[in-house]
């Protein structure tokens, strides 16, 4: 078994904008006059997740004699205009790390291989099907993360208040226990919820979503308008912070400026893939709990979002290399190793043992809860249409509107609703 040497880095040790390795500068892959292929890989990430990857790549290749990948990376605030730019020159790369929040718009552009003949049934049941339209598959998922409520152990254990029962908690508890926390400490209850995902998992609990598999508005002004009406109750009861402070927070920056990191919130929505770095800001250990339900019933609607997928161009001329490399990728023991959570909670069945040694404890307390989660979650939520980028932007906006009192949960929700409407309008 192969082991890496590199730890994975903290999420800000990320290359400036600048700092991007444009080793193919030729249009898709390659193919060498004595039949070696060359295979051009794109993904953002930090000084750790390059040297990993590289490391990974030399494997494949050592494994692989004639096939060269060569490797180009940028960090997350250059990496889409770049991708886009390639693709519309015809010089897409032959792998492209890829996020939820683009790969339909890809797909449907006819820029993506078809993923189809890959066997996917080594991967969690809750992400199989995450990089899957109605026309194909354009994505293999590599890791996943789930929504959850961490709870700092240390200012718990000061407050004198136990933990709450996670499998059985509704929304109206949840606010009386961010009320009780909030007045054991002195600190706010729970930081602003995450968006989309806060939203998200309320409008699953009533059988809606935000989008559609086909792509379209899953739920009604009537439905957010309930969700923004719970806001308010949060906050008239004591455990949420006044919209002055959580208009800072909103949308959140980095784990360490938030308000779990510093100390100033007992629990806080978070990708559970996040809070192994949030832990270190805030020199406490994190409990992840479930996400309160609608009536206690156990039916959290919660879901797995794949952290990151490996995707291939559809104008590579070498489509069943391109397809051995993203298995290899996504579901090799190798890449569980030397990639450990730094792309997600790996998504191959069983790496989550194969690397637990390897873990800090609080990347050991997640991977429990995790696997607890794995037989409780509801399907993946449909890939997000063209247009719907700015959704989270959206679903702050009216829910400062709503704190501040400048519009009701209803008027609010009429807005959002056709705010959203009209990008996906105009992206299609």
């Amino acid at each position: 078994m192969h082991r890496s040497v590199h730890r994975r880095l903290a999420p800000a040790a990320v290359l400036t904008a600048g700092a991007l390795l444009l080793s193919g500068c030729g249009a898709g892959s390659a193919a060498g006059d004595d039949g070696d292929v060359t295979l051009r890989f794109y993904w953002w990430g930090h000084d750790g997740r390059h040297e990993n990857t590289q490391e990974l790549i030399d494997i494949y290749e050592e494994e692989n004699p004639g096939v060269t990948i060569e490797p180009e990376y940028s960090d997350w605030s250059g990496y889409w205009d770049r991708l886009a730019t390639q693709t519309a020159a015809g010089e897409a790369p032959d792998v492209i790390q890829m996020d939820a929040l683009y790969l339909r718009e890809y797909a449907e552009n006819g820029t993506l291989l078809d993923l189809s003949a890959m066997d996917f049934s080594g991967l969690a049941a809750g992400v199989r099907d995450a990089g899957a339209t109605d026309d194909g598959v354009w994505a293999m998922p590599h890791g996943m993360t789930v929504m959850t409520l961490a709870a700092n152990d240390s200012m718990i254990a000061d407050s004198g208040v136990e933990l709450p029962d996670d499998t059985s908690w509704t929304w109206e508890d949840f606010s009386g226990y961010a009320a009780e926390l909030a007045e054991a400490t002195g600190e706010y209850g729970v930081s602003p919820l995450l968006e989309s995902a806060g939203l998200q998992t309320w409008l699953r609990q009533h059988g809606k979503q935000v989008t559609t598999d086909a792509g379209e508005l899953g739920f009604e002004p009537a439905d957010a308008a309930e969700y923004f009406q719970f806001q308010l109750d949060l906050l008239a009861e004591g455990g949420y912070p006044p919209p002055s402070a959580s208009a800072e927070e909103q949308p959140p920056g980095s784990a360490e400026q938030s308000m779990n990191g510093r100390g100033e919130a007992v629990m806080g929505t978070w990708w559970d893939t996040m809070i192994g770095g949030l832990s270190e800001y805030a020199d406490s250990s994190f409990t992840p709990l479930r996400m309160p339900s609608t009536d206690g019933d156990g039916d959290h609607q919660m879901f797995f979002k794949p952290s990151m997928f490996y995707s291939g161009s559809s104008s590579t001329e070498h489509p069943e290399e391109v397809r051995d490399f993203i298995a290899f990728l996504a579901t090799s023991e190798e890449s569980a190793e030397i990639n450990l959570t730094d792309r997600g909670m790996p998504a191959a069945e069983g790496a989550l043992e194969t690397i637990r040694d390897e873990l800090t404890e609080q990347e050991q307390v997640l991977a429990d809860y995790a696997a607890e989660l794995d037989a409780e979650v509801g399907d993946p939520t449909p890939i997000p249409p063209e247009g719907a980028s700015g959704f989270p932007d959206h679903i702050y906006r009216y829910s400062q509107e709503v704190l501040f009192e400048r519009q009701t949960p209803q008027e609010a929700a009429e807005a959002m609703h056709a705010e959203m409407q009209a990008d996906l309008d105009q992206a299609g």
